[in-house]
């Protein structure tokens, strides 16, 4: 008779005692993934981090109070518990239901974002960036979208929905999501 041993879930706690040395971490249901050497932001990426959270910025302003907050800047989450999966979101959109909430006593917000932009680098894979988004979608995480810098494009990701691309040609809209917010998509890139 063999036993079989169950593998040890990190959680979020212990994600957050792990040493600040550059090393690039994400908890993804209790399993920690790392990579040696964070993406080197460049110019372009972090111009298009400011631009796209800049124009949700102003959409978020229109919104009656309580309106929730626009964060960026590999902003951290807990968007799972049990398994935790805690991860940094190049830009995210959080309701007034997780900004109000603060719970977990760090700087985290604790809770899904309604939208979750990553902007993808060089050294992004295929395999990465879809497991981060069907991690989102599975953490009940709105809209998602991916944002192309070379093509300058925009995949919209729903949990409902087939990926939709989205061109400099054409006008990108958060509905129902974010109710009120359409931008041409070459405002992001400009």
């Amino acid at each position: 008779m063999s036993t079989a041993t169950a593998e040890r879930l990190m959680t979020t706690e212990e994600f957050l005692a792990l040493p600040d040395d550059g090393k690039h971490r994400m908890l993804i249901r209790g399993k920690l993934w790392e990579r040696e050497l964070m993406t080197k932001r460049n110019r372009i990426h972090s111009r298009l981090m400011i631009r796209i959270g800049h124009l949700l910025e102003v959409w978020c302003q229109t919104l009656s109070e309580p309106r929730g907050e626009v964060a960026g800047g590999e902003v951290g989450a807990i968007i799972r518990r049990n398994p935790s999966t805690t991860v940094g979101i190049d830009i995210a959109y959080f309701g007034p239901d997780v900004t109000s909430n603060d719970a977990t006593g760090t700087t985290l917000y604790d809770g899904s974002p309604v939208l979750a932009v990553e902007i993808l680098s060089p050294s992004n894979t295929q395999d990465e960036v879809m497991n981060k988004v069907e991690e989102y979608l599975s953490c009940h995480v709105s809209l998602v979208w991916v944002v192309e810098p070379r093509y300058r494009t925009v995949t919209v990701y729903r949990p409902d929905a087939e990926p939709a691309l989205f061109n400099i040609d054409q006008t990108i809209s958060g509905e129902p999501a974010l109710a009120g917010f359409t931008c041409p998509v070459r405002e992001m890139f400009r």
